[in-house]
């Protein structure tokens, strides 16, 4: 056995000499191909390699900047306004008190309630307004909430002369529509004029006007009307509010920008995408009302025209069930601000409920609150 395997160690001798000589031969021509080869980078940094999530973090890191300069930008803009507003304020000394109240139609058709309180605010800048007219044979009657901001000058501005501008418009009882929609952009040009330099001062309107049994609902900002038929709530405008769909494209269609900053903004200030004033914003911020119309039938039972300081803590179906459970539209104007107050509300509360008499009682009337 010793013989045997003394052979076959001679005989794997030369087998692992030639393996040896192999492996460097193989190693030599690595060498040599890795001499001809440039070298290889430690890093693929500054070499243009394209990572694959590399445009992503770019892209992002862009968009983070050019937020952070129009935040920057809007912040500078947001600190003159309020610095225009605050100067606004201290020329104001009369203080609008909470108040509550009722009206009737000289007919008796409608019945009607008010309630407007400061509510959390430091100061008041809601206003309303009810009126009654009459030309040629048709009875007309006005209703509207304004909501200011930055002042009471717009919204006490509204409630002087928009009423008033639509009576005296031509086509208003022919073609009330198109004399609503003229009114309201005239209106906003004749307020811009009367208050100019003040860039921040602005106000809602939402508005009911009865032509005999034709009611037409306008709209600008983001106060809201809300009616109640067969029992049903329906809201008869839609807030104008930046996020909106269409109102974001139309303002960026403008070449104006919509961010958020706590809550969707025009410019990183204005809260609301429509308005009367706000000089400063006048391309994205319009005064263009969007009107809604309707005959009055014996279904129609209330309407409710309210700022947003009632629709921010309160739903339209819960409004419409409050005031159904009211004996009378006055009460019922009251409890809903007593509810949105309750509610947290931190706005200024106005709210109007108009009753729809369809048995047309004709009760003593007294004078249209002021």
């Amino acid at each position: 056995m010793a013989c045997d395997g003394g052979g076959k160690e001679e005989e794997e001798g030369p087998r692992a000499a030639a393996s040896a000589t192999a492996a460097l031969a193989v190693a030599a021509a690595r060498a040599r191909m890795r001499a001809v080869r440039p070298p290889r980078p430690r890093s693929r940094r500054g070499l243009g390699v394209r990572h694959p999530f590399k445009p992503c973090r770019f892209l992002a890191a862009v968009k983070k900047m050019a937020s952070a300069r129009v935040r920057e930008a809007g912040e500078a803009t947001l600190v003159a306004a309020l610095a225009a507003a605050q100067k606004e304020s201290e020329r104001e000394s009369e203080e609008v008190p909470d108040v509550h109240g009722g009206w009737k139609s000289e007919d008796g058709s409608l019945n009607c309630g008010y309630s407007s309180i400061r509510g959390r605010r430091e100061s008041m800048e809601d206003f309303y307004d009810i009126r009654s007219s009459r030309i040629d044979d048709k009875q007309i009657n006005f209703f509207g909430v304004f909501d200011g901001h930055g002042g009471t000058r717009a919204a006490a501005y509204l409630k002087k002369h928009l009423f008033e501008n639509l009576i005296k418009h031509p086509a208003f009882v022919d073609d009330t529509r198109s004399a609503i929609s003229e009114v309201f952009k005239k209106t906003d040009e004749d307020f811009l004029d009367d208050v100019e330099g003040n860039i921040q001062v602005g106000s809602t309107a939402s508005t009911a006007v009865l032509v005999d049994n034709h009611l037409y609902v306008a709209n600008v900002g983001d106060s809201r009307a809300v009616i109640s038929k067969a029992g049903k709530a329906i809201a008869l405008s839609d807030d104008h509010k930046p996020n909106r769909s269409d109102e974001q494209k139309r303002i960026e269609d403008a070449g104006g920008v919509v961010t958020w900053s706590g809550t969707w903004r025009v410019g990183g200030i204005l809260a609301m995408s429509r308005a009367f004033g706000n000089h400063l914003l006048k391309r994205f911020v319009v005064a263009d009302p969007e009107i809604q119309d309707q005959e009055i039938d014996g279904e129609l039972e209330f309407l409710i025209l309210a700022s947003d300081g009632l629709w921010d803590v309160v739903s339209n179906e819960h409004a419409v069930a409050f005031v159904t459970d009211e004996d009378s539209p006055e009460a019922a104007a009251r409890k809903l601000t007593e509810i949105a107050f309750r509610r947290g509300s931190t706005d200024n509360i106005t709210c109007i409920v108009v009753e729809f008499r369809h048995d047309n009682m004709t009760d003593s009337s007294p004078t249209p609150a002021k």
